[in-house]
């Protein structure tokens, strides 16, 4: 769940093969061995910005010091390619010990055998720290937790304040934004060739998935195997159509960005040109690390649609993979890596949230004399598990169907019945 701007969850000529025959039978879980001396594991990490990279390799060296008999080896791997990197690993046998994903992208691996049950490994300190309804990302039908859920990502509204106080606008505060409300001070603050909101939406789905839950859209309903039916009705699209509008029936929101991705839009909110900049949380960091001197910044209430401020849980995940002599060894590593202060450092250096309680309240404490930490922080007090992330076939109908389909709709070249009818007939033609 990292970067969802950057995340190509597998190309569409493999996609596929988290079908029902995805990986000709499975993977083996060997049960575990016992060493007759020192094991190495291998640890494929996505972090990739600088201080999440040093922290990460902080962990690990900080873990090979204390434990001389469980040395774990750090490999780089990236957001870009996991999934097609992931499926070629496991076919060949050469998967990592310790698999560094997110959550809507394992379960089709777990549910092809490919991942072992790492909860009887974990402590209750680890299990009670997490909410059940992140747990619930993670774990399959029949009970086994694939993975261990580290870092959140939700959906923010960056506002430049300086922008409101010349509009007249007050800065929204409290509890939520609504949508409405959203909508309401777009339009106020559009003026003089400037837009309320700048939202990159070059890559759109895991946006529409994950704020749909203020909606109750809940897109699927997924069996116990992974197969599900799909179902697109108002609260599935209510967060498209508040998009379309606010871009082409008030024109508050410049459709052109709709086309771009986050990081070239962004220049467009550092530069005045944009009120409010909507993306994922993780952007503070550039905001903070980009902005000229004197802007003047902060985080919205978390937005709120019908059902409140829901979005999906799609946390980043540690699993253990089933090919694994050690997945013992490895599972204790992964509960070392869970530790407030280890989560806390991550999370900083991210941007993002910690899956753990004990982690947020040190992330809080940590960043106290930083204001914007603390919306951000909230944002991810109302999170919860979403269909799509258990459907075994979510990663290939997001690639060729749901991703064209709502550019299409975000370009204005088709309706929001045409988009329906992509998203429906494109889930049934795989399912």
């Amino acid at each position: 769940m990292k970067r969802k701007a950057l995340l190509g969850i597998g190309a569409v000529a493999i996609a596929g093969l988290l079908g029902g025959c995805a990986f000709g039978g499975g993977g083996t879980t060997t049960g575990g061995s016992t060493p007759s001396g020192p094991v190495t594991l291998t640890f494929q990490s996505l972090a990739y910005q600088d201080s999440t990279v040093a922290a990460t390799k902080s962990i690990v060296d900080s873990w090979n010091a204390d434990h001389p008999d469980i040395q774990i080896n750090l490999v780089q791997g990236s957001w870009d390619n996991v999934h097609d990197q992931l499926v070629t690993q496991f076919q060949g046998g050469t998967a990592p010990d310790i698999i560094h994903d997110e959550s809507s992208d394992i379960m089709g691996f777990a549910n092809q055998g490919y991942l072992a049950d790492i909860g009887q490994y974990l402590t209750d300190d680890v299990k009670n720290a997490v909410s059940d309804d992140v747990w619930d990302t993670v774990t399959t039908s029949d009970g086994k937790i694939v993975a261990a859920p580290t870092l959140l990502q939700t959906y923010v509204v960056f506002a430049n304040t300086d922008a409101f106080s010349a509009a007249g606008v007050p800065v929204p505060n409290g509890d939520q934004l609504t949508w409405d409300d959203l909508q309401a001070d777009a339009k106020k603050l559009t003026a003089n060739g400037n837009f309320g909101v700048g939202w990159g939406l070059k890559q759109p789905t895991a946006a529409v998935m994950n704020t749909a839950l203020g909606f109750d859209g809940s897109f699927f309903d997924v069996s116990d195997d992974g197969s599900a039916t799909i179902d697109v009705g108002d609260g599935e699209l209510a967060v498209p159509e508040k998009i379309h509008a606010m871009a082409y029936d008030d024109a508050s929101l410049d459709p052109v960005t709709l086309t771009q991705s986050g990081s070239d839009v962004l220049p467009g909110f550092l530069g005045g040109k944009y009120a409010m900049y909507v993306g994922g949380n993780f952007l503070a960091q550039q905001i903070s690390e980009s902005a000229p001197a004197g802007f003047n910044w902060t985080v919205l209430p978390p937005l709120a649609g019908s059902a409140g401020p829901v979005q999906a849980a799609n946390p980043q995940t540690m699993s253990v993979s089933a090919q694994s002599q050690y997945p013992e060894q490895a599972a204790q590593f992964i509960d070392y890596f869970m530790s407030p202060e280890n989560q806390a450092a991550l999370a900083q250096g991210d941007w993002l949230i910690p899956t753990s309680a004990p982690a947020r309240d040190v992330v809080a404490q940590q960043t106290s004399d930083v204001p914007v930490w603390a919306p951000i922080l909230k944002t991810g007090e109302d999170l919860s598990g979403a269909p799509f992330q258990k459907a075994t076939n979510y990663p290939q109908w997001k690639d060729q169907y749901a991703t064209p389909g709502l550019q299409q709709y975000f370009s204005n070249s088709i309706g929001i019945d045409e988009l329906k009818k992509q998203l429906t007939d494109g889930w049934n033609s795989i399912s």
